[in-house]
């Protein structure tokens, strides 16, 4: 015969496994939700920028951004083929500032630091362009301007004229975030063959 102990501790025991297979079901319910929600939430704008940014910049040709002093390495067979140009970058803010689509953009305002990977070049000796850029989406393909001194402009000065204040202050204190400068720096040893 069972006891009564034995009666309500299965009982109990019982309550617990109910208790803990309804937890489990609305745990889950609520992922899958959250989920669903997260799918149909448009990407974020600013990654959308950080990514559009970094691919054009990788894609353009060097001279566009001032890529300068690299010489194409010789291909197998005699072809002269260019070395990757890889790039990390960080998106200060982007024009029109309201707008909340990536197709709204019209101009985007960063920093960027791009190494030309030349085999077995290592990084710190790789061609390098760094600085703030202003890139006009408006255009195809995408305008790119650097912010450069010239003889009668200092490079702070330029700074100034180029950018919006609020995005020259950013571009005087920031520039590439801890993450993106560690995988610049992976896929530059990676297209150079390092």
């Amino acid at each position: 015969m069972i006891s009564r102990e034995s009666l309500a501790g299965w009982y109990r025991n019982r309550f617990v496994w109910v208790a803990v297979i309804v937890l489990t079901v609305s745990a889950t319910a609520v992922t899958l939700v959250r989920s669903a929600e997260s799918d149909t939430k448009p990407a974020d704008l600013r990654g959308q920028l950080t990514t559009w940014m970094r691919t054009t910049l990788e894609q353009a040709d060097p001279g566009q951004h001032n890529h300068a002093g690299h010489t194409p390495q010789q291909a197998a067979g005699g072809q002269e083929t260019p070395p990757a140009v890889i790039c990390g970058v960080h998106v200060y803010g982007y024009e029109p500032a309201e707008v909340t689509t990536f197709a709204d953009v019209r101009t985007v305002y960063g920093f960027h630091l791009c190494g030309v990977a030349e085999q077995k070049r290592t990084w710190d000796w790789a061609v390098k362009l760094a600085g703030p850029l202003i890139m006009d989406r408006s255009t195809n393909p995408p305008g790119i301007q650097v912010v450069e001194a010239t003889e009668d402009v200092i490079f702070i000065d330029r700074l100034r004229q180029m950018f919006p204040a609020k995005y020259a202050d950013l571009a005087q204190r920031e520039a590439l975030e801890p993450g993106e400068m560690a995988d610049l720096r992976r896929r530059y040893d990676a297209a150079a063959g390092l």
